[in-house]
């Protein structure tokens, strides 16, 4: 379900709201294709992709780890990105290892890793019931 998408005049910001539900992994190249959309002329080369990237990351940790769904917030302005993916579910993540984990390891263990690699910056937020992973991205415009 569509919670809001917003798309602000050159000075205001965009905003993109989605809701998630609870292992409805098939949010996940949803949540992708509206960022996409959302970020069609925002930053420079290889930004959008990045963002994507990351944010399918943070979107994925978040329905494979809890069991309440998730609420993404992506606001775009002219400099800027910031993403938030809210959980319902109390407890902080390890922090990432410094470390890649091995190519035999499957496909778990990189979502953070990646944050922390390619985000201008990145936290987690305690929110009582649950918590706020984000990152943001500088435009890089050329």
């Amino acid at each position: 379900m569509w919670v809001g998408v917003m798309n602000g005049e050159a000075r205001q910001p965009a905003q993109l709201l989605r809701k998630v539900g609870c292992a409805e992994l098939t949010a996940v190249p949803e949540v992708r294709h509206a960022l996409r959309s959302m970020l069609r002329t925002w930053g420079g080369p290889g930004a959008s992709d990045v963002a994507e990237l990351l944010t399918s990351e943070l979107v994925t940790n978040a329905l494979i780890h809890t069991d309440h769904g998730a609420v993404v917030t992506a606001t775009v302005v002219p400099d800027s990105l910031r993403v938030e993916v809210r959980d319902f579910v109390s407890g902080l993540p390890a922090p990432p290892e410094p470390h890649v984990p091995p190519a035999d390891d499957g496909t778990h263990g990189r979502g953070l890793v990646l944050v922390q690699e390619l985000a201008d910056s990145w936290g987690v937020e305690d929110h009582g019931v649950g918590k706020v992973v984000w990152f943001e991205l500088n435009g890089g415009a050329a």
